[in-house]
């Protein structure tokens, strides 16, 4: 019977690992968990070793950075006046204005609004694998691939601040430093990312393959 012909069976149910440099299904050595790619010699594996387990670290992390992150202060602002401070909220306050305000808008949304979100929603797919539900499986694939793509922007907050930082530099009339919080900010950043690598997607189909093979 050819593996096309099986319905609703997974490549793991049939022995096969899917390459994620380039999409190749190949079979391990006998008795292997891991081989490589025959075609492009990435390593390849049924599923990401302790998925799960390096995930909640790294959302663990980055849920400790995410409150000195907001609670610092990002950017310094020295003038003739002296040093001045403000943290992420105080500079949205700040950047809000009749012209300003669509900037104080992406600065809130980036900043707050996504670092927020990126880890309920990963710690919310990790628990739901954890627990082998087979509820909403197509939503929980859709709320991961949305956390793929905003990561790709949220780095620009970090990314505005460094810019800020090396263009106001008007020494010794005025210029802007990083400040603390703008490290723990990035390190938030770095850290749903590596969390967002390390989830396996694939934990959350198990449940429901494992379930129709046995009522196949």
């Amino acid at each position: 019977m050819s593996i096309a012909g099986v319905a609703g069976s997974s490549a793991m149910s049939q022995g096969l690992q899917t390459c994620e440099g380039c999409g190749l299904l190949s079979r391990p050595p006998a008795g292997r968990h891991e081989g490589h790619c025959p075609r492009c010699g990435s390593p390849t594996e049924y599923r990401k070793r302790e998925s799960n387990q390096r995930t909640w670290a790294f959302l663990a992390a980055a849920a400790i950075c995410y409150v000195p992150a907001n609670l610092l202060p990002v950017l310094t602002t020295t003038t003739a006046h002296g040093p001045e401070s403000d943290t992420i909220l105080q500079g949205v306050v700040l950047l809000w204005s009749p012209t300003g305000w669509p900037l104080s808008l992406i600065v809130l949304v980036a900043s707050i609004m996504i670092p927020s979100a990126k880890i309920l929603a990963l710690g919310y797919l990790v628990l739901s694998a954890q627990k082998h539900s087979i509820h909403h499986s197509d939503e929980r694939t859709r709320v991961y691939r949305v956390v793929e793509l905003i990561g790709r922007w949220s780095m620009v907050d970090v990314f505005v601040g460094a810019f800020t930082a090396a263009l106001v530099q008007l020494q010794p009339l005025m210029w802007v430093s990083a400040a603390p919080g703008m490290f723990f900010f990035a390190a938030v950043v770095v850290l749903t990312m590596l969390a967002a690598e390390s989830f396996d997607p694939r934990l959350i189909w198990d449940p429901t393959n494992c379930r129709e093979s046995l009522h196949g």
